[in-house]
């Protein structure tokens, strides 16, 4: 258990986005998260697995060749 917890501000900064955007996933249960008695804090594994399973990949287009003029 060497995890660091972070407060919903440091999630906030840490994702570029406003306290609103943490508080939300905390609250709709998206990401994992403990209270402490009346304070969340969020594991930062909870915030890399979050960001992992929301990353999209770009998708790679395979080159087609010289297309003729019609």
């Amino acid at each position: 258990m060497n995890d660091r917890y972070m407060s919903v501000d440091q999630v906030a900064e840490l994702l570029g986005t406003s306290i609103r955007f943490p508080r939300r996933l905390v609250e709709e249960r998206r990401i994992r998260f403990v209270k402490v008695g009346r304070h969340v804090r969020i594991p930062e594994s909870a915030v890399r697995d979050f960001i992992a399973a929301n990353t999209v990949e770009p998708i790679v287009l395979r080159p087609t060749g010289l297309r003729r003029a019609a």
